[in-house]
Order: C-alpha cells, then structure tokens, then sequence
C-alpha cells in the first residue's frame, strides 16, 4: 500500500525550465547558422562551407547553447523563508 505523501511537485522550478527552453533556442539557432553551403553540382566545390558563420559562430552556439541547458538543469532555486 503506498503512502500519500502530498501534492505532487515538479522536478524543477520555473526558473530552471526557463533556462532549458532558451538552451533550446539556442542550440536551433546554432544548428539553422550551420545549414547551407552546399552546391547542386556534384562536380564544383563551394568555398562558401568554410565561411566564418559556419566554423565559428555556429558551434560557438551550439556549445553555449549545452553550457545553458546543464546550468538549468544543475542549479536549484534557494527559497527564502
């Protein structure tokens, strides 16, 4: 027989899903910074794949993005009482 141990309470507070879904937004945007680049013809090498957005600043995203989501998910909230 289980026990009633009260109201049921979610694994973070607001403050942490906050952070996850701006993780979220930050990885998408690093990913959607990453795509193109490439060309139709199979024969021809597009030099636009090593531009700066694509080898710098979309990773840079992506792992800031990952840096964000384990604060969120890591850090708690201190209740003053």
């Amino acid at each position: 027989m289980k026990k009633n141990t009260g109201p049921k309470k979610f694994l973070f507070e607001k403050r942490n899903y906050r952070f996850l879904f701006l993780a979220i937004f930050v990885i998408s945007v690093g990913f959607i910074l990453m795509t193109g680049g490439g060309s139709k013809d199979p024969n021809y090498f597009n030099e636009e794949i090593f531009n700066f957005r694509r080898i710098r600043i979309a990773p840079t995203l992506i792992l800031i993005g990952f840096g964000i989501a384990m604060y969120s998910i890591l850090t708690r909230e201190i209740r003053k009482k």
